[in-house]
C-alpha cells in the first residue's frame, strides 16, 4: 500500500507546473496577522527589528535577495503585537488546553514553519492534502495541519483561547468544525489503516473526532527547556552570503556516523562550494520509546561545542513526528525551505516505522527518497542522498562500496547493543559515538 501511495503522489507532483528552483525575493512578509501591525523597534540598512508577543523578529534587508523564498512565496507570522495579547485573550469565549503535539503545530503555524498556511486546515484543504498531497490551489503539502477536539460545545464563530501547560499560547477563530475522515487520512498519509502503525494509532486513538479550522493568532511561544528559533531568526542566523543551505533532520542523538554524513554532504554533487549545513533536529514528541527531546537537545549542544565547525549551523525544531515515511519527508522539506534551506538530506527509510506487533517495516528503504526526488523540483529544492557509510579498521568511515572494493574490515554496533552497553556502563567505542554525547546519555537515560 505504501508503494501505491508513493506512486499516486508521484503523478500528482509531476502533473503540476514546476516552480523556480531558487525563487528570490527582495521583500519578506513579517506579518500576515489579521489583528494589527507590529511595532517597529529599529529600522536600518540591515532591515527591521520588530517586537511582538513571541519576542523580537528581524527582517534583514541585507539577506532577502539571496535567501530562498519561503514555500508559497510568503513567510507567515501571526504572532500578535505584545501590547494586544491581553485584550485579544479577553475576547475569547472558550478555552482549550493543548497537548504536546498540538502545541508544536500551533507554534509552527504562528511563526511560519508551515508557510503558506496561517490557519488550521478547512475540510476542503484537509481532504485535498489527504487525497492529493497539495492544497486546493495546487501548493504541495505533505500532511494536513489540524486541531482536534472532543468538545461538542465548540462551534463556528467561537474564539477559543489555546493554552499549553497553563500558558496562553494562541487564539483560533473557529470557521469550521468537521468530522475527520480518519480511515482515509490513515490510508493516504501513512500508507496503511492498521493501528500497528504509530501514526495511525495517534490519529485514531489519541485525536478527538472533530477537527477545527480557522486562523490562528499567536500570543506567546511555548516555554520550553530548549530554544527553538523561528524561521525568520534562523534565516538571519545563516551566513550573509549567497550559498546553499543543506538541512539535516534527525530525531535521535547525533552519533559519529550522523556527523560524518552531514559534514560530508557539503562535498556532494549539486552542492555549491562555500555552502553550509543546518543541523535541525526535531525536539518535539516522536515515538514512545525514543529518547526525550530535552535529552536529545543536550546531546546536540555538547556536540556543537566539541566540533566548532563554522560550516555547520545548529537550530531546534518544535515538530511532532508522525512516522509517515514518504509523506513526512515532503513535510520536512517544506518546513526546512521555510527556515531558509535549499537542500535536504534524505536518509534511508526516513521517518519510517515498524509494526508494533510483527516488527515489519511499513515503507520500503527508498520510498521517501523516491518521492522526495520526484517532488523536489516543484518545491524549488534539491535533495542530497544519504551516503551509505560504514566504519573500517583500516580507513575509518568510508562508503560501503569503497569498503567492499578494498576488502576493508568493517566494524558494526547495533542500536540495541549500544543501548545495552550504555545501561550496563560499558565502554562505548569512540568510532561509534562522541564521548561528550555518551556522557549526556549516561546521565539522563
Amino acid at each position: 500500500m505504501a508503494s501505491q501511495v508513493v506512486s499516486n503522489a508521484f503523478s500528482v507532483a509531476s502533473a503540476r507546473p514546476k516552480l523556480s528552483s531558487f525563487q528570490k525575493s527582495s521583500r519578506t512578509t513579517i506579518f500576515s496577522s489579521p489583528v494589527s501591525k507590529a511595532v517597529v523597534v529599529r529600522r536600518s540598512k540591515q532591515g527591521l527589528k520588530i517586537k511582538c508577543a513571541g519576542g523580537f523578529y528581524e527582517s534583514p534587508a541585507a539577506t532577502a535577495d539571496y535567501r530562498i523564498a519561503p514555500h508559497g512565496g510568503k513567510l507567515v507570522n501571526t504572532m500578535c503585537p505584545f501590547f494586544d495579547k491581553d485584550t485579544l485573550a479577553a475576547k475569547c469565549n472558550k478555552k482549550m488546553e493543548l497537548d504536546d503535539r498540538n502545541a508544536c503545530d500551533v507554534e509552527l503555524l504562528c511563526v511560519g514553519g508551515f508557510s503558506p498556511l496561517e490557519h488550521f486546515c478547512s475540510e476542503k484543504e484537509y481532504l485535498s492534502i489527504v487525497n492529493d498531497m497539495h492544497l486546493p490551489d495546487g501548493t504541495i503539502f505533505g500532511l494536513p495541519i489540524v486541531l482536534d477536539t472532543h468538545d461538542e460545545t465548540i462551534v463556528p464563530g467561537d474564539k477559543v483561547l489555546l493554552t499549553y501547560q497553563g500558558q496562553d499560547i494562541a487564539i483560533i477563530d473557529v470557521t469550521e468544525k468537521y468530522l475527520a475522515n480518519k480511515p482515509l487520512e490513515a490510508l493516504h498519509c501513512y500508507g496503511t489503516s492498521s493501528i500497528e502503525h504509530p501514526g495511525v494509532q495517534m490519529i485514531s486513538m489519541e485525536r478527538g473526532p472533530y477537527y477545527l479550522a480557522g486562523p490562528v493568532t499567536g500570543l506567546n511561544l511555548p516555554k520550553r527547556d530548549f530554544p527553538c528559533k523561528t524561521p525568520q531568526e534562523v534565516r538571519f542566523m545563516l551566513p550573509k552570503r549567497d550559498c546553499d543551505v543543506v538541512a539535516f533532520q534527525c530525531r535521535n542523538p547525533v552519533h559519529r556516523a550522523h556527523y560524518e554524513l552531514f559534514s560530508r554532504a557539503l562535498g556532494q554533487p549539486g552542492v555549491r562550494p562555500n555552502s553550509v549545513v543546518l543541523v535541525h533536529p526535531t525536539c518535539g514528541p516522536t515515538q514512545s520509546d525514543d529518547i526525550p527531546g530535552i535529552v536529545r537537545y543536550h546531546t546536540y549542544e555538547v556536540l556543537k561545542e566539541e566540533t566548532h565547525d563554522p560550516n555547520i549551523n545548529w537550530a531546534y525544531l518544535p515538530y511532532s513526528m508522525h512516522m509517515a515515511g514518504p509523506r513526512e519527508a515532503i513535510q520536512h522539506m517544506i518546513i526546512r525551505k521555510n527556515y531558509g534551506c535549499t537542500h535536504f538530506i534524505i536518509g534511508r527509510d526516513m521517518a519510517g516505522s515498524k509494526s508494533c506487533i510483527s516488527g515489519d517495516d511499513f515503507y520500503g528503504a527508498y520510498d521517501a527518497q523516491d518521492l522526495a526526488n520526484a517532488t523536489a523540483p516543484a518545491l524549488g529544492m534539491k535533495t542530497v542522498p544519504s551516503l551509505n557509510l560504514c566504519y573500517t579498521e583500516e580507513e575509518g568511515y568510508v562508503t560501503a562500496d569503497v569498503a567492499e572494493a578494498k576488502n576493508l574490515t568493517r566494524k558494526n554496533l547495533s542500536g540495541t547493543k549500544f543501548r545495552k552497553m550504555l545501561r550496563a556502563g560499558e565502554e562505548i567505542p569512540e568510532w561509534f559515538a562522541f564521548k561528550s554525547v555518551v556522557k549526556v546519555l549516561r546521565e539522563n537515560v
